[in-house]
Formats: C-alpha cells, structure tokens, sequence
C-alpha cells in the first residue's frame, strides 16, 4: 500500500519543476524577445517586398542577422494578433533591436526616406543633373525632353525654366523623378499664386509667369537679401520707362555652354531673346530657379527713384538715379569695364 504522504510529497515536487521549468522557460522567451541582436552592423537598410508572407519575412531577417531565429519573430506576431500588419517598403536601422521591437517597426512602417535638394539660383539642366544622378530615384525622364516633362506635369508654360520651387524634397526609394517634379512644380504655384493676390498694384506685369521671370533675374542679381526689393524697384522703373533692362545674367543665360566666364562686349551687342542689351522687355523665360524671397521682391519691389546699380565688388550693389551719378559709381567701383568678370554689375552703354 501506497504511502499517501510520500505522494503528495512526488506531486509537489512535480508541480514545483514544471512551475520552475515554465518560469524559466517564460525568462528566456522574454529575454530572446526582448534582447537585441549582439555585434548587428548598423546602419543597414533592408526591404520588404509587398504581397510577403510572415514566414518570408521572418527567414529574410533572420538571414540578415537581425534575429536570432525566424521562429521566435512567427511566434510573437502571432500571440500579438499583428501577423498581417507588417508593412512593405524600404526601411533603415540604426540601431539593434529587439525581435519585439523590430515587430513594431515594421508594424509602424516607419520607412527610410531620401531627399534631394534643389538649390534656388540654379538651372533646369543642374536640377535634372542632380536627379539623374541620384541613386535612390527612379529616372522615369532620362530619355525625355524638356516638353515631354512639361506634358506629364501638367504644366502649360514655354519651358521648364523657373517652374519649379528650390527646397528639399522627401521621398521613397525608386519613386519616380517625375513625380518629385510635379510637387515642386505645384509648390511653385501655389507660392506663385499667392504673391500674385498680394502683388503690389499696378506693376509692369501681365501675369504670374512675367513675375517668375523677373524674380528669377533677381536671383542672379544678388545674393544680399536687403538688396532684392531694391534691384526689383530697378527693373520695374525700366519696365515702366520702356527701358532696357540691360542686365548681365540673362545674357549668359542665351550665351549657355558658350559662355566661358568672361562675357565680352561683343556678347551685350549679340542679339539673341535672352539680350537685354538689345531688346526691351522680359526675357522670354526665367533664367533659374527663384527663391521665395526673390519671388515675394518681384511682386513688392522697392518704392526707389533708382533706375540704374553696380556692384562695388564686396557683394553689395551702389544704385543711382541719373546716369551721371551711375557713370561715377561705375568708374569707382570697377576700373575696367571690359573686362567684366561679374554676373552682377549692371553698365549702361
């Protein structure tokens, strides 16, 4: 006959090693799914593709030495009820992490984004140099022209020229160069729009485009901010005395690969659409791409008499009211006149 003592005494210690057993099962699931992957080199960017299974994407991480096994990351999606919530996309770790933590980051979707930067003051031609050569973009318009661009952004304008907003532009890998485009394109319009309910009234222009093409020419003017309402006031008082506006960037602009740093008189007397030397009027087209203070100049310029200004040679720019005043500034501040090495100075003929 049984000793019923010693039984319960056998039952106890059974229930005690599966409790301790259980206990420290628990401890070591908690800590392999709590625990980050040791020596994991970061930053890595990995991928997941959309229409993956859990078990595909489990393999794929594990693989990749960001868990220590695919079972554990199956089995924590599945208690956590998130075994579908796991998002595809492009994504980046600078960090080890836990399998726990590495579910919700994926569930999060929290997807590594690029940038490109599209700095004011440049071309169309520097701009799509700089999409080409980004690696991260998909470059649906390599093989494109400048109006097969215009057509998939929707835009009616002459030429691409100015139409789109110098800033720092997020995205997704292999998102399209169009698609980065057409938001800097309606970025454009939009500030465009709003200096053009704001404009000053009646100025010398006909339409938001002509205040691109102006704002553009300010831009390449000056890079002194105090200074843009000023040479904006300059070019509107020629605008309105049928003036020419006689200002040296949008004839490098017409010259293009032509010009090799030295613009020569023969240059200023070389009629083309983009000479303001010899022709009245707005070039045809912005010469660059404007920045918003260049923008918000050429619909609020400066209240000055001034009509004509050169540049001293630190930057800043003299203005002057009469052409006598001018010619002084001129014999003052640059000695010799045919050797013109500034983009910025402004000489009457």
């Amino acid at each position: 006959m049984s000793n019923p003592g010693r039984l319960r005494q056998s039952l106890k210690l059974v229930v005690l090693t599966i409790l301790a057993g259980s206990l420290l099962l628990s401890a070591w699931t908690y800590s392999l799914l709590t625990t980050p992957t040791k020596d994991f080199p970061v930053p890595h960017e990995f991928s997941i593709s959309p229409g993956s299974s859990l078990r595909q994407i489990a393999s794929e991480l594990s693989s990749a030495g960001m868990l220590p096994n695919d079972w554990s990351f199956l089995m924590l999606a599945y208690l956590m009820g998130q075994h579908a919530a796991i998002k595809a996309g492009n994504f980046e770790l600078t960090e080890p992490l836990s399998p726990m933590e590495l579910l919700n980051f994926l569930i999060q979707g929290r997807i590594k984004q690029y940038q490109i930067t599209f700095i004011e003051g440049r071309t169309f031609v520097q701009w799509r140099q700089a999409l080409n050569e980004h690696p991260a973009i998909r470059h649906d318009s390599l093989q494109l022209d400048e109006q097969e661009i215009l057509r998939l952004i929707e835009a009616n304008a002459p030429g691409a020229e100015g139409l789109f907003f110098p800033d720092t532009y997020f995205f997704k890998k292999n998102d399209s160069d169009i698609v980065i485009l057409k938001r800097a394109y309606h970025t454009m319009q939009a500030h465009l729009e709003t200096a053009w309910r704001l404009r000053q009234p009646s100025l010398p222009l006909s339409n938001p485009y002509e205040g691109l093409v102006l704002a553009s020419i300010i831009e390449k003017e000056t890079s002194v901010a105090h200074e843009r309402n000023l040479i904006a006031g300059v070019f509107i008082n020629r605008l309105r005395l049928g003036m020419r506006l006689q200002t040296d960037p949008t004839v490098i602009y017409g010259l293009g690969d032509k010009f090799d740093g030295n613009l020569r008189k023969t240059d200023l007397q070389t009629d083309h659409p983009y000479n303001t030397y010899t022709r009245t009027g707005l070039p045809p087209t912005p010469i660059a791409m404007p920045s918003l203070a260049s923008i918000q100049a050429a619909f609020n310029p400066a209240d000055t008499q001034a009509i004509y200004f050169v540049a001293r040679g630190d930057g800043t720019s003299y203005f002057s009211t009469t052409l006598a005043e001018h010619n002084r500034a001129v014999t003052q501040y640059q000695k010799t006149r045919n050797n013109r090495s500034s983009s910025q100075n402004l000489t009457i003929n």
